[in-house]
């Protein structure tokens, strides 16, 4: 925990100094027990962001290779993937597949906070895309409360395809808890699919974006 705490006070000063962004609803993240956290997701950063600047530990999933790149600069990688609580997960593995679902309910049952995107991906043309069912598994199997976040501008930190970070303002909205009833595993599809979509609105309400009805066909893990 204390390197978590070293890490995040870093990354968050560093973050908030270059980018002052402005950061809204903080007070909505309960102060304990298990909780979903549900971003759009714009940018390789937006992770980042949120773990570093929400008020409690949120695990995320990271890219397997963020984990095992050789060198001085995979050293450095992985200690801060690993610091933050970074889950890995191999390339091509969906986020939101039965195997990976599980690692994110045994955090939750521990009482602390998970991270998940509902699109699977990030969008690279700034639409907000149908949410996979995933994060309605989750929460009904949980009754977990979820915490819609809005991130706007940060695809310009770092441009789809860009290796640098250019830091400016951004906007990172935190909604109020969803609830949903607790059901266990054994739901029905329709159930899901219905707490998927409200978690979406809450989404949408939040960044504004303009929504497309289908899936985010793109394959890359974040």
């Amino acid at each position: 925990m204390a390197m978590f705490d070293a890490i995040r006070w870093t990354t968050r000063g560093l973050v908030t100094s270059t980018c002052r962004p402005t950061v809204m609803g903080l007070e909505n993240v309960p102060k304990e027990g298990p909780f979903i956290v549900a971003p759009n997701h714009l940018s390789f950063l937006d992770s980042v962001i949120v773990q570093a600047l929400m008020p409690r530990p949120v695990a995320f999933f990271a890219k397997a290779e963020y984990f095992t790149t050789g060198g001085v600069k995979g050293r450095v990688m992985k200690s801060f993937f690993e610091a933050v609580g970074s889950i890995p997960v191999e390339r091509g593995e969906q986020a939101a597949s039965v195997q990976a679902l599980k690692t994110l309910l045994e955090i939750l049952d521990s009482g602390k906070g998970v991270g998940i995107y509902p699109e699977g991906t990030r969008s690279r043309d700034g639409i907000l895309y149908r949410g996979r069912t995933g994060v309605g598994w989750l929460a009904l199997t949980t009754g977990a409360p979820v915490i819609p976040v809005g991130l706007i501008g940060t695809e310009h930190l770092q441009p789809a395809d860009s290796k640098s970070v250019k830091p400016q303002h951004f906007t990172m909205k935190v909604g109020a808890p969803l609830y949903f009833d607790k059901t266990g595993p054994d739901h029905s599809l329709p159930a899901r699919r219905q707490a998927t979509d409200r978690i979406m609105d809450a989404i949408a309400e939040l960044s504004g974006q303009e929504r497309s009805t289908s899936y985010n066909q793109s394959k890359t893990v974040d």
